[in-house]
């Protein structure tokens, strides 16, 4: 297994509950296809570099986990669909 760091930019515009629901829904992709998650870190509201879907802030997530090396590639498949997510990017650790 590898290390992984999975970063999600959140819609700043919708409610708590649908910003922890679609965090909530990225921790569980990752655990479907196998990942551990190891820690969630939550930056919150920060200004975007530039213009995402005409909005300018967004809520910023570093979700660490552990997983075999065809987990990130389907975890970003899925999340390409979701609605709130704005930006999201997965990076390999290395140790």
């Amino acid at each position: 297994m590898s290390s992984y760091e999975l970063c999600l930019v959140v819609n700043a515009k919708v409610e708590d509950d649908v910003r922890n629901a679609s965090v909530e829904d990225a921790k569980n992709l990752i655990t479907r296809f196998g990942g551990e998650i190891k820690d969630v870190e939550e930056w919150g509201k920060k200004r975007l570099a530039y213009e995402v879907q005409k909005m300018n802030e967004g809520y910023y997530y570093f979700i660490h986990f552990d997983a075999e090396t065809t987990a990130p590639a389907e975890v970003e498949d899925r999340l390409r669909t979701r609605d709130n997510v704005l930006r999201f990017l997965c990076t390999k650790i290395e140790a």
